[in-house]
């Protein structure tokens, strides 16, 4: 069973960036796709960042392109976001999440897509 722990979250003023990482553990067979999700109270979790572990690719959501961004020094172990200029809009609840699907035919930044979770951190941009 694969386990994510997300650390990072806190409450910075907008123009500010932050760091999240994800801890992963355990086994539960190999993690061709991660990536970071968001959720606000009352909306549905939507993707942020995905990575394919085996390439390197990644896909972002307009929203933060050109701001977020997975950065090429992840471990096997541990997957990062960089978010700069953050706006106050990318306040949510951010989690990460990972799929031992080797395809997949949807989108890549579907919640859908991805079984495994972690419990989330808490982001809070301030104007």
């Amino acid at each position: 069973q694969v386990q994510l722990v997300e650390s990072g979250g806190g409450s910075v003023q907008a123009g500010g960036s932050l760091r999240l990482s994800c801890l992963v553990s355990g086994n539960g067979g190999r993690r061709y796709f991660m990536g970071w999700f968001r959720q606000t109270p009352g909306n549905e979790r939507e993707g942020v960042a995905t990575i394919a572990t085996s390439t390197s690719q990644t896909w972002y959501a307009d929203s933060v392109k050109g701001r977020f961004t997975i950065p090429p020094d992840n471990t096997k172990n541990v997957l990062y976001l960089q978010m700069n200029n953050l706006k106050p809009e990318d306040t949510a609840m951010y989690y990460c999440a990972a799929t031992t699907t080797s395809f997949i035919m949807g989108s890549v930044l579907s919640p859908r897509e991805f079984e495994t979770w972690g419990q989330g951190t808490q982001v809070t941009v301030s104007s």
